[in-house]
């Protein structure tokens, strides 16, 4: 006897739908699973004849083929084996699948029959409804994820054995339809810019960070404060828009990462990652490539402490996304392309004891010439040419740290980025810009228009400062960026001598 079961698989944010055939037929007892199954799809028949066993069910002491239709694309994942097992059981006469044309299962099994949660269950879902698919039936550990589907009947599942009740009319189930949300809720935040004591250059290079989505190089001696302060740069990010949120919510359930029993992501990402990460590990890759660190990072943040311990053909990668905004991973397996528009935020200090340039302080820079070139030539030019703001901090005084007057925390701040946002948002409407980072050389034409005296300042700094073409382009960006923090429709010269401030590196960062 013959039974089919709808399923889908995931190639990169990509999904094709599967039809998971069974046949029961007279011979040796014997589970046969074609159509290019990978190591895990191949063991689930183990599960799958236990977990029936162990559900009160009749394991067919038959000869069992599982057909992955279409037998010429590889498929991988745990999440065949609910479809499997309903497969089996339908193919042997224990139930009767009805009206299943039009639903697609998922589910991983374990041995007592239980339906555990799998992963990227959310873009599966959001291309199987794309393609006339109006019910999904998974474990209830995704419904959250399934319900972001916008119209899809979602049934969530516990067990095998309450899944064949539910098939028999035995007992009901509620089925959840996905909405969209419209407003996504802001988040709390325990560490605030108020507990930065001095340092204000660099609170306002995050805050012009923040509202256009650019790129920061952070140089100065240990303890002076860089790493407390980007830690607190999500709590001035602006809100997600639905659009941003579904697109990181997928990389997370694909790397799974989403969490059990959770849905929309409504925080921007911020990663740090170890010095030690591997270029895979920042990149994305493996046996089938998954999203790396600046796709997890996408429409968030990356920041890399101590920049120069970073491996540095892993750091060169980065050149490549942080143009782009997606990164192309290609293995025999095939090519895979994830989003990666990230903030890229970088500290590192101004040689390796890390008192260059303090001299006259409580301490004294011990490293020769040779050491500070070495250390610093860690970090090649193009990619310090990708920094929009390269500031350089300072050794907190114990004036600051003991003094207590009010400083302005996060929540004015916020405010100011949130408003630049909108801006942007409305500016750009109608395009893919969303951010003032992401504007392309005739965008700049359009939207970034400097009267003469400008255009006379940047010239001279262009000329003095030795600046490339796309230093040029950033400093641009940048001012837009400030004059939106200024609520300002047309860009003045303060707004582009302040961006220029931001590109006076030290000789040692600029080599």
């Amino acid at each position: 006897m013959l039974a089919k079961v709808k399923t889908c698989c995931i190639y990169g944010l990509l999904a094709a739908d599967i039809e998971v055939e069974v046949d029961v037929t007279n011979g040796l007892p014997t589970m046969n699973i074609v159509g290019l199954p990978d190591a895990a799809l191949k063991e689930s028949k183990e599960r799958v004849r236990t977990a029936i066993n162990n559900s009160g069910f009749q394991f067919p002491l038959k000869r069992i083929t599982v057909n992955l239709s279409p037998a010429d694309t590889k498929k991988e994942g745990t999440h065949f084996d609910l479809p499997i097992a309903l497969g089996v059981l339908a193919a042997s006469g224990q139930i009767k699948l009805q009206d299943f044309s039009g639903v697609v299962v998922l589910g991983e099994l374990s041995l007592d029959g239980k339906v555990n949660p799998v992963n990227g269950v959310l873009p599966m879902l959001l291309e199987m409804y794309s393609r006339g698919f109006t019910k999904v039936i998974l474990p209830l550990g995704n419904i959250e994820e399934a319900k972001l589907v916008n119209g899809l009947q979602c049934i969530g599942i516990k067990s095998l054995r309450e899944l064949m009740a539910f098939i028999n009319g035995e007992i009901q189930i509620e089925a959840h339809i996905g909405n969209t949300i419209e407003d996504l809720e802001n988040c709390q935040f325990e560490e605030d810019f108020k507990e930065v004591k001095g340092q204000e250059t660099l609170k306002r290079a995050l805050e012009i960070v923040a509202a256009g989505s650019h790129n920061l190089l952070m140089v100065g001696p240990p303890g002076s404060g860089k790493t407390m302060a980007v830690r607190r740069l999500p709590s001035i990010l602006p809100k997600l828009i639905f659009e941003e949120a579904m697109e990181i919510t997928k990389l997370y359930s694909i790397s799974g990462l989403l969490g059990q029993n959770k849905g929309l992501i409504t925080q921007r990402p911020f990663r740090a990652p170890h010095h030690t990460s591997s270029m895979i590990a920042l990149t994305g890759g493996g046996r089938v490539p998954k999203p790396g660190e600046v796709s997890l990072s996408h429409f968030g943040v990356l920041f890399l402490d101590e920049l120069p311990e970073f491996n540095k053909n892993a750091l060169e990668v980065l050149r490549q996304p942080l143009e782009d905004g997606f990164i192309t991973i290609s293995r025999v397996n095939g090519s895979f392309t994830y989003p990666a528009k990230f903030m890229l935020i970088g500290s590192m200090n101004p040689c390796p004891c890390g008192y260059h340039g303090t001299e006259g302080g409580q301490h004294s820079c011990s490293c020769t010439p040779q050491q500070i070139i070495r250390y610093a030539g860690k970090v090649s030019g193009p990619l310090l040419d990708r920094m929009d703001i390269i500031v350089e901090t300072t050794a907190v005084s114990y004036a600051d740290l003991t003094n207590n007057k009010s400083t302005e925390g996060s929540k004015e701040i916020r405010k100011r980025v949130e408003i630049a946002r909108e801006i942007q948002l409305d500016r750009y409407r109608g395009t893919k810009i969303t951010f003032n980072s992401q504007l392309t050389p005739s965008a700049i034409k359009k939207h970034c228009k400097l009267d003469d005296q400008s255009q006379q300042l940047l010239r001279n700094a262009f000329e003095k400062m030795k600046l490339s073409a796309r230093a040029y382009n950033r400093i641009i960006k940048i001012t837009r960026t400030i004059a939106d923090l200024d609520e300002s429709p047309t860009i003045k010269m303060n707004h582009l001598a302040e961006a220029l401030q931001y590109r006076k590196v030290s000789s040692l960062v600029r080599r």
